[in-house]
């Protein structure tokens, strides 16, 4: 069934209007950002760990492994990646179990921006969405009007959704104005000449901001600058996505909900390659943000690996045996 995203439109940002006076200018955001509760850093460890021992029946994990096989970005950023490549990855995102066809279509194609054509065409009319990493990937180490043109070469070219990395030296430095502009900036260059726009996703790279105080204040900083999607990682350095960084953004996602009304989704990338790993964050979004979340519309998961992992799961559910990892295609 095809997906269809909710874009961050003109209603979303007119509730964000209420915030406007937290980003007139840098020291009211410094005020807002370092004025938000310290994270208990205990408290947060272990009520991750907690909602990690949940389990659930064999209807509901058969109803969890569809779910999380329609959440993930299907992705190849490699500098090897070549438009067969390409087109071999839209093939399983349209049928990841050849031999199954009641299996769910994953939820977008993550390439680089020069590869968007080639799965915009491979994905046809499958509703998958193209998603394309932008602004200088993974590093983010370019100038502004160079993100600003890969970002519009990659709308350009078909794609639906744009995954940004901010400048975390910046942010690191308490820049935070410089990020936050930046931000609304790379939106802006989301936007179509019909007036639609790509979907934003931004990327934190939560394993090189130190604190979770850092990443507290960043979703918030991401949110108001006009993110569709915060998102954990690039899955191109050593410490990814993890549950009490997820735990904590989807916390900011649901406080942001409350005084605004506006939603924003979560994408944890990297590092989750498990069915079982898969699960717990579907526990974890289900209990901190509820039933609205549960869906590709706003959780994603950026981790390849684990659909086959997904795939050998849902085969030993039908079957009642372990097919092995031969019985999947090798991404």
């Amino acid at each position: 069934m095809p997906i269809t995203v909710p874009a961050y439109g003109k209603e979303a940002a007119g509730r964000l209007a209420s915030m406007a006076d937290v980003t007139a200018d840098d020291g009211a955001l410094r005020r807002f950002l370092h004025g938000l509760p310290g994270v208990d850093a205990v408290g947060l460890e272990a009520r991750a760990a907690t909602l990690g021992t949940r389990s659930i029946k064999t209807t509901a994990k058969a109803y969890a492994i569809d779910l999380g096989i329609s959440m993930i970005d299907l992705t190849t950023l490699e500098g090897a990646d070549t438009p067969g490549k390409v087109r071999a990855l839209c093939a399983k995102g349209i049928h990841p179990d050849p031999t199954d066809r009641t299996s769910p279509q994953v939820a977008a194609i993550c390439v680089y921006p020069d590869m968007v054509a080639t799965a915009k065409e491979a994905l046809g009319d499958s509703g998958i969405h193209v998603a394309s990493v932008a602004t200088a990937f993974p590093a983010g180490r370019a100038a502004l009007p160079v993100k600003l043109a890969d970002t519009r070469d990659a709308v350009a070219a078909g794609a639906d959704e744009i995954d940004m990395v901010i400048d975390r030296g910046a942010f690191l430095s308490g820049r935070y104005m410089d990020v936050f502009e930046e931000i609304k900036a790379v939106k802006e260059a989301c936007a179509r000449p019909d007036g639609s726009a790509a979907h934003l996703k931004v990327i934190f790279e939560t394993g090189e901001l130190q604190t979770y105080d850092n990443v507290r204040r960043v979703s918030w900083l991401a949110m108001l600058a006009g993110a569709d999607f915060i998102k954990t990682s690039t899955g191109k350095v050593a410490v990814n996505a993890t549950p009490p960084v997820t735990l904590l953004m989807l916390e900011a996602v649901r406080d942001l909900h409350a005084a605004t009304g506006v939603q924003v989704g979560v994408k944890p990338a990297g590092g989750i390659r498990t069915t079982k790993d898969a699960i717990k964050y579907l526990v974890m979004v289900n209990e901190t943000l509820g039933e609205p979340w549960l869906t590709a519309d706003w959780f994603r998961f950026g981790a390849s690996s684990l659909l086959n992992d997904l795939l050998m799961q849902r085969q030993k559910l039908s079957t009642g045996r372990y097919s092995g990892p031969d019985y999947v295609t090798v991404d």
